[in-house]
Protein backbone atom coordinates (compact mmCIF):
# COMPACT_ATOMS: atom_id res chain seq x y z
CA UNK A 1 0.00 0.00 0.00
CA UNK A 2 1.52 3.43 -0.50
CA UNK A 3 1.78 6.34 1.13
CA UNK A 4 -1.05 7.94 -0.19
CA UNK A 5 -3.57 5.31 0.18
CA UNK A 6 -2.47 5.01 3.49
CA UNK A 7 -3.37 8.65 4.12
CA UNK A 8 -6.62 8.53 2.27
CA UNK A 9 -7.52 5.26 4.62
CA UNK A 10 -6.46 7.40 7.77
CA UNK A 11 -8.36 10.12 7.05
CA UNK A 12 -11.30 7.99 6.57
CA UNK A 13 -11.29 6.38 9.41
CA UNK A 14 -10.45 10.17 11.28
CA UNK A 15 -13.54 11.21 9.41
CA UNK A 16 -15.87 8.47 11.49
CA UNK A 17 -14.28 8.71 14.93
CA UNK A 18 -17.59 9.91 16.87
CA UNK A 19 -17.17 13.68 19.33
CA UNK A 20 -16.57 12.87 22.84
CA UNK A 21 -19.81 13.08 25.27
CA UNK A 22 -18.05 13.60 28.48
CA UNK A 23 -14.65 14.56 30.22
CA UNK A 24 -11.35 13.18 28.63
CA UNK A 25 -10.27 11.06 31.75
CA UNK A 26 -6.99 12.32 32.46
CA UNK A 27 -8.71 16.30 32.25
CA UNK A 28 -11.69 14.78 34.67
CA UNK A 29 -8.61 13.17 37.01
CA UNK A 30 -6.82 16.62 37.13
CA UNK A 31 -10.44 18.25 37.48
CA UNK A 32 -10.41 16.13 40.94
CA UNK A 33 -7.17 16.74 42.09
CA UNK A 34 -7.38 20.13 41.44
CA UNK A 35 -10.60 20.32 44.08
CA UNK A 36 -8.59 18.64 46.44
CA UNK A 37 -5.17 20.53 46.54
CA UNK A 38 -7.26 23.88 46.73
CA UNK A 39 -9.07 22.36 49.47
CA UNK A 40 -6.01 22.09 50.90
CA UNK A 41 -4.92 25.85 50.43
CA UNK A 42 -8.60 26.56 52.58
CA UNK A 43 -10.10 27.20 48.67
CA UNK A 44 -13.29 26.08 47.64
CA UNK A 45 -13.76 25.85 44.02
CA UNK A 46 -16.90 24.88 41.79
CA UNK A 47 -16.59 23.78 38.45
CA UNK A 48 -19.08 25.65 36.73
CA UNK A 49 -18.87 23.92 32.84
CA UNK A 50 -17.11 20.81 31.75
CA UNK A 51 -17.60 19.05 29.04
CA UNK A 52 -20.14 20.95 26.38
CA UNK A 53 -21.92 19.25 23.22
CA UNK A 54 -21.43 21.21 19.73
CA UNK A 55 -25.62 22.21 20.30
CA UNK A 56 -25.16 23.57 23.24
CA UNK A 57 -22.08 25.58 22.37
CA UNK A 58 -24.02 26.89 19.26
CA UNK A 59 -26.71 28.05 22.43
CA UNK A 60 -23.74 30.21 23.69
CA UNK A 61 -22.71 31.58 21.08
CA UNK A 62 -25.89 32.89 19.90
CA UNK A 63 -26.73 34.48 23.16
CA UNK A 64 -25.97 38.28 22.13
CA UNK A 65 -26.13 37.72 18.84
CA UNK A 66 -29.16 35.98 17.47
CA UNK A 67 -30.74 35.39 20.74
CA UNK A 68 -31.08 37.39 23.86
CA UNK A 69 -28.24 38.14 26.68
CA UNK A 70 -24.84 39.21 26.33
CA UNK A 71 -22.17 37.72 24.47
CA UNK A 72 -20.31 35.17 26.39
CA UNK A 73 -18.15 33.24 23.52
CA UNK A 74 -16.59 33.67 20.23
CA UNK A 75 -16.26 29.78 19.37
CA UNK A 76 -19.30 28.17 17.33
CA UNK A 77 -20.11 24.44 17.77
CA UNK A 78 -16.97 22.59 17.42
CA UNK A 79 -14.43 25.54 18.17
CA UNK A 80 -14.21 24.85 21.83
CA UNK A 81 -11.82 22.84 23.50
CA UNK A 82 -15.29 22.04 25.81
CA UNK A 83 -16.98 20.13 22.79
CA UNK A 84 -13.85 17.95 22.95
CA UNK A 85 -14.28 17.07 26.50
CA UNK A 86 -10.58 18.63 27.33
CA UNK A 87 -12.13 22.18 29.09
CA UNK A 88 -13.56 23.29 32.52
CA UNK A 89 -14.31 26.47 34.01
CA UNK A 90 -14.23 27.19 37.55
CA UNK A 91 -15.15 29.91 40.67
CA UNK A 92 -15.04 30.52 43.61
CA UNK A 93 -17.22 29.56 46.54
CA UNK A 94 -16.67 31.26 49.80
CA UNK A 95 -18.26 30.31 53.09
CA UNK A 96 -21.51 32.63 52.46
CA UNK A 97 -22.42 30.17 49.80
CA UNK A 98 -22.51 32.10 46.51
CA UNK A 99 -20.73 31.57 43.74
CA UNK A 100 -18.68 34.33 42.40
CA UNK A 101 -15.68 35.49 39.74
CA UNK A 102 -13.38 37.58 42.13
CA UNK A 103 -9.75 37.39 40.80
CA UNK A 104 -8.40 39.38 43.93
CA UNK A 105 -10.80 37.86 46.85
CA UNK A 106 -9.06 36.62 49.52
CA UNK A 107 -10.94 33.89 51.70
CA UNK A 108 -7.98 32.32 53.05
CA UNK A 109 -6.64 35.21 54.53
CA UNK A 110 -2.88 34.25 52.97
CA UNK A 111 -2.17 37.32 51.06
CA UNK A 112 -2.80 36.46 47.98
CA UNK A 113 -5.64 35.94 45.36
CA UNK A 114 -7.53 32.47 46.09
CA UNK A 115 -8.07 32.73 42.12
CA UNK A 116 -4.62 33.01 41.53
CA UNK A 117 -3.30 30.42 43.64
CA UNK A 118 -5.97 28.18 42.08
CA UNK A 119 -4.62 29.48 38.53
CA UNK A 120 -1.19 28.28 39.16
CA UNK A 121 -1.99 25.11 41.10
CA UNK A 122 -4.34 24.29 37.62
CA UNK A 123 -1.28 25.07 35.70
CA UNK A 124 0.97 23.07 37.84
CA UNK A 125 -1.27 19.83 37.24
CA UNK A 126 -0.68 20.25 33.48
CA UNK A 127 -3.52 22.96 32.54
CA UNK A 128 -3.45 25.89 30.32
CA UNK A 129 -5.41 28.92 31.89
CA UNK A 130 -7.66 30.92 29.27
CA UNK A 131 -6.27 34.39 31.30
CA UNK A 132 -2.49 34.14 29.46
CA UNK A 133 -4.39 34.13 26.05
CA UNK A 134 -3.74 37.30 24.10
CA UNK A 135 -7.02 37.94 21.56
CA UNK A 136 -9.46 36.99 24.16
CA UNK A 137 -8.79 36.11 27.90
CA UNK A 138 -11.54 33.64 29.38
CA UNK A 139 -10.16 34.02 33.13
CA UNK A 140 -12.59 30.82 34.65
CA UNK A 141 -11.18 28.75 31.52
CA UNK A 142 -8.47 25.96 31.95
CA UNK A 143 -7.79 23.22 29.38
CA UNK A 144 -5.15 20.36 28.45
CA UNK A 145 -4.91 20.64 24.57
CA UNK A 146 -2.77 17.35 24.15
CA UNK A 147 -1.49 19.30 21.66
CA UNK A 148 -3.98 19.38 19.16
CA UNK A 149 -5.22 21.85 17.64
CA UNK A 150 -9.17 22.99 16.76
CA UNK A 151 -8.83 21.42 13.01
CA UNK A 152 -7.03 18.04 14.12
CA UNK A 153 -10.41 17.63 16.75
CA UNK A 154 -12.43 18.55 14.15
CA UNK A 155 -10.52 15.97 11.68
CA UNK A 156 -10.92 13.46 14.00
CA UNK A 157 -7.89 13.01 15.68
CA UNK A 158 -8.43 12.97 19.49
CA UNK A 159 -5.79 12.10 22.86
CA UNK A 160 -4.70 8.79 24.11
CA UNK A 161 -6.58 7.69 26.49
CA UNK A 162 -9.80 8.76 25.46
Amino acid sequence: MTWINKEVERREELRNVPMPTELHPIVAEKRDELIERAAAQGITIVITEGFRSVEEQDELYARGRTAEGNIVTNAKGGESYHNYGLAIDFALQPESGNVIWDMDYDGNNNGKSDWMEVVETAKDLGFDWGGDWHHFRDYPHLQMDFGLSFSELQKGERPNGN
